[in-house]
C-alpha cells in the first residue's frame, strides 16, 4: 500500500511538472525580448534584425536588438540574464571558439542552450594593393622573411577574425602581429589607407571594397571554393592545408531556460529563416541560411570545438 501511495505522488509531481512546463511555454513570452549582439553592421547585427522582425509579431512582443561592443560582453550578458527567454544571444562561432584561446568569463557549453543555427558564411584573407603578396604563398613567404613585422587587423580576441588569425599563424608557422579594432568598420578603413597589412572579416564586408580595387583578395576560409565568391582559392589549397574557419551564426539561451520556451523559440527562428525572402536577402549579403533543431546545433557546436581545440593544442596555442 505504501509503495502504491509513493508511485502516486510520484506520477502527481510528475504530471505537475509537465503541466508547469506547458504552462510556461503557453504564457511566453510575457515581455519583450531583447537580442543581445555584436556591435551595428556585421553579420551578427544582420542576422539578429532579420530575426526580430520575423519573430516580433507571431511571439505578439517587441523584439529588441541590443548592439553591444564586439568579444566577451554580449555572451556574457546573456549568460548571467534569467532563464526565461526574453534575453538571447545572436552571436557567430568566435563566442563558443574564442575561449580556447582566450580565458572567459562563460563557459560555452554549461552557460548556454542553442535554440537553432541560422547562418554560415567564410571570410576572405584581404590586404591592400600595396602589400607585396598576392596569394598565400606569397604571404607566407613573406611573413617569414619579415617575422613579426607583419600584422593584421582584428574586431577582438575571441572574435572570428581574430580566430583566423592564430589558426593561420599556426598552420602556416608564421608570426604575425593582431591589431585589436572595436569594429569591422575602423579595421577596413586602415587597411584601405595602408595602416595594417592584412584582415580576415566575413566575406560580406569586403566584396565591395575588392570589387572597386581599394583591395585584394588573398583566399577564402572555407574547405572547398565558395559559389557565392567565385575565382578565390581556399586557405587549404594555397599551401595551407586543413585550414578552414568559417563564421557560423546562431541563437542561444541562458542554460536552465524551459525546454518549452527554447522549442518555442526554435520554432519561430526555423520559420523566419525558411522564408524565401529571408533567404534571398541573406544570399544577396553573401551569407548562406541555416536552420537546424536545439539538439543538432549542440552537436555543431560541440563538434567545433571539439576540432579546433585538437589544431590549437597541436600548435601549442593554450588560453591566454
Amino acid at each position: 500500500m505504501r509503495r502504491s501511495c509513493s508511485w502516486a505522488r510520484v506520477s502527481v509531481f510528475a504530471m505537475a511538472m509537465f503541466l508547469a512546463g506547458t504552462a510556461i511555454g503557453q504564457v511566453f513570452p510575457s515581455r519583450p525580448i531583447r537580442l543581445v549582439t555584436a556591435e551595428a553592421g556585421g553579420n551578427n547585427d544582420f542576422g539578429a534584425r532579420i530575426i526580430a522582425q520575423g519573430i516580433s509579431e507571431p511571439l505578439g512582443q517587441p523584439v529588441i536588438v541590443d548592439n553591444r561592443p564586439n568579444g566577451v560582453i554580449p555572451p556574457d550578458i546573456v549568460a548571467k540574464a534569467p532563464p526565461t527567454g526574453h534575453t538571447l544571444l545572436v552571436y557567430n562561432n568566435g563566442f563558443w571558439l574564442g575561449p580556447l584561446i582566450q580565458k572567459s568569463p562563460y563557459d560555452p557549453v554549461a552557460d548556454f542552450l542553442p535554440v537553432t543555427a541560422i547562418a554560415v558564411s567564410p571570410s576572405i584573407f584581404v590586404a591592400p594593393p600595396s602589400l607585396a603578396a598576392n596569394s598565400i604563398k606569397e604571404l607566407i613567404a613573406l611573413a617569414k622573411s619579415k617575422p613579426g613585422e607583419l600584422n593584421y587587423a582584428s574586431t577582438g580576441n575571441g572574435s572570428s577574425s581574430y580566430l583566423a588569425g592564430e589558426l593561420f599563424k599556426a598552420l602556416a608557422g608564421v608570426n604575425l602581429v593582431a591589431i585589436p579594432y572595436k569594429g569591422a568598420a575602423l579595421a577596413l578603413t586602415d587597411l584601405i589607407t595602408n595602416r595594417v597589412q592584412l584582415f580576415i572579416p566575413p566575406a560580406t564586408a569586403t566584396t565591395p571594397h575588392v570589387k572597386a580595387g581599394r583591395l585584394k583578395a588573398l583566399a577564402i576560409t572555407s574547405a572547398e571554393p565558395s559559389a557565392l565568391y567565385p575565382g578565390i582559392p581556399t586557405v587549404a589549397a594555397s599551401g595551407v592545408p586543413g585550414y578552414e574557419m568559417v563564421s557560423r551564426l546562431g541563437v542561444f539561451a541562458p542554460a536552465k531556460t524551459p525546454p518549452a520556451i527554447i522549442n518555442r523559440l526554435n520554432q519561430e527562428i526555423v520559420r523566419v529563416m525558411r522564408l524565401p525572402e529571408v533567404k534571398e536577402r541573406f544570399t544577396n549579403a553573401g551569407v548562406e541560411t541555416l536552420s537546424t533543431t536545439p539538439q543538432e546545433f549542440v552537436v555543431l557546436v560541440k563538434t567545433e570545438i571539439a576540432v579546433i581545440a585538437k589544431v590549437l593544442k597541436s600548435a601549442g596555442i593554450q588560453p591566454e
